[in-house]
């Protein structure tokens, strides 16, 4: 497949793609558990990602690479917006945002290090950066066919190591996808049952890696 809102579209409207969506989501949610009046930046292709949010955030903005296409998202324009961004100039004043979410989103920029210092200026002082990265361990980064298959999977060591020379501290990390990328008919429980024996098992093996991350002042 390629990176583009068609198929990402296609892929998270398949039944893979749902349970994609939820069980990454969970692990969001257990990162961000409360996000009552937070104005909160999805990057990449974040729109999957941001929905529960609605209601809770003060407001919600996904900011899609001018690369990927566009996609009208949102349930009401005074909570929700898309707009088509160039990814290393951010069209947002400095610390605007208490969060960002990135999903497809660093492995697919054209420069990580300012990609990750556009982020680190519309970041208010205290907020913080959850990124969702490909593994490269991963099958989920060795195939084509899954949207984590394309652009720049990474190590843990390596994403830290990122994160840290573009002025962010991870604080926290998690991991998720450990079923395989493939299936004709995937279920929900059956992907929570791969999350709960694939962190105890092979956790170095799971399709996205996941961090929570603040601003180095």
């Amino acid at each position: 497949m390629s990176v583009d809102v068609p198929a990402l579209e296609q892929f998270y409207d398949s039944r893979i793609g749902q349970v994609t969506r939820r069980l990454i989501f969970r692990r969001i949610r257990g990162a961000w558990s409360d996000m009552s009046g937070q104005r909160i930046l999805g990057l990449g292709y974040a729109c999957p990602y941001l929905r529960p949010f609605v209601g809770e955030a003060e407001r919600i903005i996904a900011a899609i690479p001018e690369g990927f296409g566009a996609t009208p998202w949102g349930i009401s324009s005074t909570i929700c917006s898309t707009t088509v961004v160039d990814e290393l100039v951010l069209p947002f004043p400095d610390v605007f945002f208490d969060a960002v979410l990135v999903v497809h989103g660093l492995e697919t920029a054209d420069a990580q290090r300012p990609f990750l210092r556009e982020i680190w200026r519309v970041l208010t002082p205290a907020g913080r950066l959850l990124m969702i990265a490909p593994n490269r361990a991963s099958l989920w980064a060795q195939l084509e066919s899954s949207p984590f298959g394309h652009g720049q999977p990474y190590s843990r060591g390596q994403l830290d190591q990122l994160l840290k020379g573009s002025l962010f501290c991870p604080e926290r990390w998690d991991a998720a996808l450990f079923m395989p990328p493939w299936g004709r008919n995937p279920s929900l429980r059956a992907g929570r049952a791969w999350e709960r024996v694939g962190h105890t098992a092979w956790p170095r093996l799971a399709g996205v890696h996941l961090v929570d991350a603040t601003k180095s002042m």
